[in-house]
């Protein structure tokens, strides 16, 4: 029995490893940047989609693949994604992890999975996520953005809202009230994905970042 215990040690560590390392490498993290480039090239796709203005407007997004929307008679909000911001330059910085919490209460039952993406008109009402957390339509106001390729035919939406909101669901856009969610910065997720202590602050005013999950978010949101 002794001679087992000592022939399964060296395995019972090797599990040990793999789990811990699964923890601190950052794959989770590099899992949710994929997941966030995806549901820009997913947008991307659509025949209505972000207009183009808009985008090249707006100084910051954020990225929530597959929010949980679930309520009975009181509904709830959870998602993990990613935000970016504009630098001086015109690039976009690197990604930020986030935390979208929310809730509301009315006629509603079921579960639902949408992927969402807020356009910020300015780079400062991101930055102020820092200092803890970021209440969207109380912070700053919110709406749901204009659909199509142009803007051509609205032209409203520069004087409506801070933030324009988008959801999908299923590959069609899907109707979701963001009004009163909580925007966090997730700085465990940071840490583990960067390998260090860096402040929100510090990742939104760089472009350093070498790894290739970053370049394709990056290049995916360029094409979008």
């Amino acid at each position: 029995m002794k001679k087992l215990r000592l022939l399964m040690l060296p395995v019972m560590l090797s599990i040990f490893f793999v789990l811990i390392s699964a923890t601190t490498d950052g794959s989770k993290e590099t899992e949710r940047v994929h997941a966030a480039s995806n549901v820009l090239k997913d947008f991307g796709k659509m025949k209505e989609s972000i207009p183009h203005d808009l985008i090249s407007e707006c100084q910051g997004v954020v990225i929530i693949p597959k929010l949980i929307n679930a309520g009975f008679v009181v509904g709830g909000k959870r998602g993990r994604g990613v935000a970016m911001v504009k630098m001086d330059d015109g690039k976009w910085s690197d990604p930020v992890f986030v935390t979208l919490t929310g809730g509301s209460i009315g006629a509603q039952i079921g579960v639902q999975s949408v992927d969402l993406v807020l356009m910020f008109r300015h780079k400062g009402v991101l930055a102020k996520v820092k200092n803890g957390d970021f209440t969207v339509g109380g912070d700053a106001s919110a709406a749901a953005g204009p659909v199509g390729r142009s803007t051509s035919a609205n032209t409203d939406y520069k004087l409506d809202a801070e933030i324009y909101s988008y959801s999908r669901s299923r590959g069609l856009f899907a109707g979701i009230s963001i009004n009163g969610s909580n925007l966090a910065i997730d700085k465990t997720a940071n840490a583990r994905f960067y390998g260090n202590d860096l402040t929100s602050k510090e990742i939104f005013d760089t472009a350093k970042s070498d790894k290739e999950a970053v370049k394709t978010l990056k290049a995916s949101l360029n094409a979008l």
